[in-house]
């Protein structure tokens, strides 16, 4: 049962890692930047 409360962290630490990496680009002060390509505004 611990190995699979362990995998099951593991799992959701990875995964919640992964979307945090979603792109880059530089953001302002208040955690916000243009996407040139759209030329959208918007924050994280």
């Amino acid at each position: 049962m611990k190995f699979f409360q362990i995998a099951l962290a593991a799992t959701v630490f990875a995964l919640s890692a992964i979307s945090s990496l979603a792109h880059s680009g530089g953001t302002d002060g208040n955690g916000c930047h243009t996407n040139h390509k759209t030329g959208g505004y918007h924050c994280h």
